[in-house]
């Protein structure tokens, strides 16, 4: 599904990470802060540009300048970027063409529910609060139903209790729908949840890659070791 080579110049690094993620699989992108991994995930959307390698995703070349909104993805970062003029029904079905609005009144409508956005379904954006607006994101993201998702920390700075029904509930949807995915975080507690497999980065490299099983059992560096050990 994802066959990507990204390498882009960092002020203290270049990152060169080539990334394989088969159909329906959940990636896991594994490492400190600062490492390099939401500048793979930025590549891979379009919002940034790399200065070499290639990407494809299924049968389409994206490497040219193809915009994000003409990639098959889903692209979720920390910050919602809702349109705050608008309502929260109208940014969950931005981007849908009137066929897909009818046809995905039923989809909209769990999301709706699932993420518990229903109380504040006519409310503008811009009155919102931020938890809200991070689920009413996920929600638009969803819409669509993406082949790729790409989450970029997008659970930072959210309560635990929400950040737990998140993770169960786009878990229980990459199931069901059978999206590919590609998480960034730097908490393993999260990713292991989301992902069977990850790759763990350090100053723009892939170090380690391998099940969560295989990771602990033998750390390819001391701060591996220390990302993967209990909070």
């Amino acid at each position: 599904m994802l066959d990507a080579r990204v390498i882009k110049r960092r002020a203290r690094f270049t990152v060169d990470i080539a990334l394989r993620v088969a159909s329906g699989e959940a990636c896991g992108l594994f490492g400190a802060s600062g490492a390099g991994k939401s500048t793979v995930l930025a590549c891979i959307a379009g919002v940034e540009k790399p200065d070499g390698g290639q990407i494809r995703i299924g049968e389409l070349d994206v490497t040219p300048e193809l915009p994000l909104h003409r990639r098959p993805i889903g692209y979720l970062t920390q910050d919602a970027n809702l349109f705050p003029h608008l309502s929260v029904a109208d940014n969950v079905r931005f981007g849908l063409r009137n066929g897909a609005r009818e046809s995905g009144d039923a989809w909209v409508a769990e999301l709706r529910d699932r993420l518990r956005i229903d109380a504040i379904w006519r409310e503008p954006a811009r009155a919102i609060s931020g938890g809200q607006a991070r689920r009413v994101a996920f929600a638009r993201m969803l819409a669509r139903k993406p082949e790729l998702v790409l989450l970029d920390e997008p659970f930072s700075g959210l309560d635990r209790g929400l950040v737990r029904d998140l993770v169960a509930a786009i878990a229980t949807w990459q199931r069901e729908l059978g999206f590919t995915m590609v998480v960034v975080d730097h908490v393993a507690e999260i990713l292991e949840r989301l992902c069977a497999r990850a790759v763990v980065i350090e100053e723009g490299r892939a170090v380690q890659e391998g099940s969560w099983g295989e990771l602990r059992a033998a750390p390819a560096t001391a701060l591996v070791g220390e990302l993967l050990a209990p909070l």
